[in-house]
């Protein structure tokens, strides 16, 4: 049996209007029994014109009804076209798409501008790729979206309105049971708004700064005579290359510039990405070393004084990153450029005596000194901490090493001060004892291995301690300890133990260091030298002669470097599987299975690799405690530091690292595949 058709009835004021002659039959009716009760024949006179009333009103209520309704509709139909016709001639690009986002309806300026004049029933997605059906609005909701359509760029305006609420919202009719929902799409054509956004900002001025790296260093290897003809030609080469960006450039020392320029020009060079980076380097008069220019911008501040100090502080980077780069520094994004040749070491160690007296004076000032690295101590970090303490013990002050977890690398370095009666019982302690312990006046922290605070063994103690001192060899990253009281960070540097080394010398003329200390110092220079074939400079060796002389035994470090044979195994395996990605990469996965430190087996591994023949750059992700940490090494060709960066990590140009969580080895195995292909496509690496 079919389902009976629902009457439609009228509501509201129509429903008061139409009932009104029925509510009047009641008061004539009324009125007729009150006239019989007076008068008989004139009650029955008033009786009968009430019941012709009533019969007519009848009529007029049921009978007539239905051409009421469907003249009101017949109405409301004229008025609709009336309504239709004028939105098909509305300027505005207008349509109506049901729940699927296909067109129900559109009007003629839409249907110009998409070309097609019967476009119903079809997705609005097949001519708006942008305006998927998930970016659709609910019920009741509105969005708003940007895109392009040919040459001219839209906003637009998205509405749903349920039909249920349509119908309910009705003055005339009520008639429910409606359902689903009706999407309206209004689009404005945005393109001359975008288009003066865009001149606007492309008029915008650009402030930055331009260094050069080792204009002392360069200026040694020149005659004299021929010292003014390489700052000539140097100047002239930087001046003619911005000369084509429209760009004003003017010396503010003799190897330092301030330069502005419009950012539409700004945009081309960052386009070219600033090749004038390799183009300085080929100024040669003579000179044996090449001139390195280091480079810093900011912009999108809103003021010149705030784009300048962004400009600054860029340049800071990129010296404090080795410089030859240039830093792009904005209020939301830190980009880097450039930074592919190594770092020049400077011969002269008036920096460390510097920092070393400053060193002397904050620890005299406090009563308690906290020393940590990053998280997995390594032997750089352990032996950098040990020579801290040192330093405190020379100056009389209590210090404590912060290591939560003693690996396999640094355990029998470890257990060798556990035997010594010197050294103080929590000379070692963990993230929750150096808390209780720790004062924000009394105490100084020294972070030493690493400038990223989030990698640290405690970062709550960088909050809880105001003085703060940071010694570290690492390039600086986006991410740094701020506010630091004494900050000592040097690129060209092999390690942190030959820093502290540096520092131990010059902190005070009686200080003696026990042979233990020189092991741990002598073995963190030795580890990430790899054997002083990798950034072993002639400081290097000179930090590394101190140490001897104080007592250090390369047998007795050399022993406790010795692997148990899983560890060496499990290293042969790495090599065994690696994979050679486009014939240069060599990336493979250790399985930290059955290994008491798989990081450094995979470290290992990654130095092994470079031994292959063809293979310039090395990868091996290990699984530790739910992380994914990737060793990368490399000898002189690729920059390894710039792909670890991509990945959140950092490091130096042929030593770096990276942590990756929540992914398995091989989905981290091929994020950094891809990240390789998008820089080689980019230019960044050869």
């Amino acid at each position: 049996m079919g389902k009976k058709k629902k009457e439609k009835a009228f509501k509201g004021t129509l429903r008061l209007y139409v009932s009104w002659p029925l509510i009047l039959s009641v008061f004539i009716v009324a009125v007729a029994a009150g006239i019989f009760f007076i008068d008989v024949k004139a009650g029955i006179v008033a009786g009968a014109g009430a019941l012709i009333y009533v019969i007519i009103a009848l009529i007029i209520r049921f009978y007539n009804r239905s051409k009421i309704t469907n003249d009101m509709v017949n109405f409301a139909t004229t008025f609709g076209q009336v309504q239709k016709e004028l939105l098909k001639g509305m300027p505005v690009p207008y349509a109506l798409l049901d729940e699927g986002a296909r067109f129900v309806w559109c009007n003629n300026e839409f249907r110009e501008l998409i070309g097609k004049e019967n476009p119903f029933g079809r997705s609005i997605t097949t001519f708006v790729p942008e305006l998927t059906r998930d970016r659709l609005p609910a019920d009741g909701e509105r969005s708003t979206m940007e895109f392009s359509l040919g040459e001219h760029d839209f906003r637009a305006d998205i509405r749903c309105t349920s039909l249920d609420e349509m119908a309910h919202s009705s003055l005339i009719i009520d008639n429910g049971g409606f359902s689903g929902s009706i999407i309206t799409v209004f689009l404005f054509d945005i393109t001359e708004i975008n288009t003066l956004k865009r001149e606007n900002s492309e008029q915008t001025i650009v402030t930055g700064y331009i260094y050069m790296d080792n204009y002392d260093e360069a200026m040694e290897n020149v005659e004299e005579v021929r010292r003014s003809l390489l700052v000539a030609l140097i100047d002239r080469k930087i001046k003619k290359y911005f000369s084509e960006f429209d760009a004003v450039v003017k010396n503010i020392e003799r190897d330092k510039y301030f330069i502005t320029m419009k950012r539409v020009f700004f945009n081309r060079l960052v386009e070219s990405r600033f090749d004038i980076l390799e183009d300085v380097k080929t100024v040669k008069v003579g000179n044996e070393m090449s001139v390195t220019l280091s480079m810093g911008f900011g912009l999108e501040t809103g003021s010149l004084a705030e784009d300048a100090a962004y400009a600054r502080s860029a340049i800071d980077l990129a010296l404090g990153r080795g410089g030859d780069q240039a830093v792009v520094k904005t209020m939301n994004k830190t980009s880097y450029y450039g930074g592919k040749s190594m770092q020049m070491e400077k011969n002269t160690r008036v920096k460390a005596r510097v920092k070393a007296q400053a060193l002397r004076e904050i620890i005299e000032q406090k009563e308690r000194v906290f020393c940590m690295g990053h998280q997995i101590t390594d032997i750089d970090t352990f032996g950098a901490a040990v020579g801290i303490y040192r330093v405190t013990r020379q100056l009389d002050k209590k210090c404590h090493i912060v290591i939560n977890d003693v690996t396999q690398s640094i355990k029998p370095f470890i257990d060798a001060y556990s035997k010594e009666a010197d050294f103080d019982p929590d000379m070692f302690v963990t993230s929750a004892e150096a808390l209780q312990l720790a004062d924000s006046d009394s105490s100084v922290m020294v972070v030493v291995d690493t400038n990223k605070p989030s990698i640290t063994e405690c970062p709550e103690l960088l909050r809880r301690v105001r003085t703060i001192v940071v010694l570290d060899h690492h390039r600086i990253g986006t991410e740094t300890i701020e506010n630091a009281t004494l900050s000592y960070i040097e690129p060209f540097a092999s390690s942190a133990c030959e820093m502290v080394a540096e520092v131990l010398q010059y902190i005070s003329d009686n200080i003696r260091i026990k042979g233990v200390e020189a092991d741990s110092l002598y073995a963190g220079i030795m580890i990430d030298t790899n054997n002083f074939m990798t950034k072993a400079g002639v400081r290097t060796f000179e930090a590394a002669a101190f140490l001897r002389r104080s007592g250090a035994d390369i047998t007795r470090v050399r022993k406790l470097f010795r692997n148990d044979m899983d560890s060496f195994k499990a290293r042969a395996e790495v090599v065994r599987n690696a994979e050679l990605f486009h014939d240069k990469y060599a990336v493979s996965i250790c399985s930290g299975d059955n290994l008491i430190s798989p990081t450094v087996v995979g470290s290992q591994a990654a130095n092994e690799l470079l031994n292959i023949n063809s293979v310039k750059a090395s990868f091996v992700l290990t699984e530790y405690q739910n992380r994914i940490y990737i060793s990368a090494r490399s000898i002189d060709e690729i920059n390894v530091q710039i792909i670890m960066e991509r990945l959140g990590g950092g490091g130096h140009m042929n030593i770096a690292g990276a942590q990756l969580t929540d992914m398995s080895p091989e989905t981290a195995k091929q994020k950094l595949k891809d990240i390789i292909d998008e820089m080689e496509k980019e230019g960044e690496i050869v």
